[in-house]
């Protein structure tokens, strides 16, 4: 199924409706290369833009979580400092992780977004309201999705969608008073 990316008037539309940001970490949150330390301990880098733009997503009374596919201490520990508390590692199908969210939250799928970049996000990428892939997703991902981010995971992506998404929140509630 190939899905055509969204003209800018229509991702904005489709940002609109967002109540709820999903997040793949590696090659997402992350560059995607996995570093380890001389004691094997797994070592990520975060982007400081991307972790600023969650809390003000949060601060929007937006919400955030994670479904990845590796299970990571480093994660568990970023997520908890951003006070991300639906946080699924591990998880081979993450549609499973994402029907756990759904119901919890009681979110509809075109008040969902999910951000994505390899194979494994495709199902789940296909079912949200809105579906983003970053600039260095595998191809396959890139021609499924409603739109590829400009930066790379790691390097601002999330901090690029999260934008979108208050920017269009932000219309959407100045021409309800207007």
């Amino acid at each position: 199924m190939k899905r055509r990316q969204a003209a800018p008037s229509q991702r904005r539309q489709k940002a609109k409706r967002v109540r709820y940001l999903l997040l793949d970490v590696d090659g997402v949150m992350t560059d995607g290369i996995l570093y380890f330390d001389e004691s094997g301990r797994e070592i990520k880098g975060f982007s400081i833009y991307d972790g600023h733009g969650i809390r003000l997503l949060q601060r929007a009374q937006i919400g955030v979580g994670i479904i990845s596919g590796r299970s990571s201490a480093v994660v568990a520990w970023r997520a908890k400092e951003l006070g991300i508390e639906d946080v699924h590692q591990g998880s081979r199908d993450k549609l499973a992780a994402y029907e756990m969210i759904r119901a919890k939250h009681h979110l509809q799928d075109e008040t969902v977004a999910f951000i994505g970049d390899d194979l494994i996000d495709l199902p789940l990428l296909r079912r949200v309201g809105f579906s983003i892939a970053v600039a260095s997703a595998v191809d396959a991902v890139k021609r499924e999705v409603d739109w590829v981010t400009k930066k790379k995971g790691g390097e601002g992506a999330v901090r690029e969608v999260i934008d979108l998404i208050l920017s269009a929140q932000i219309s959407k509630h100045n021409t309800r008073k207007g």
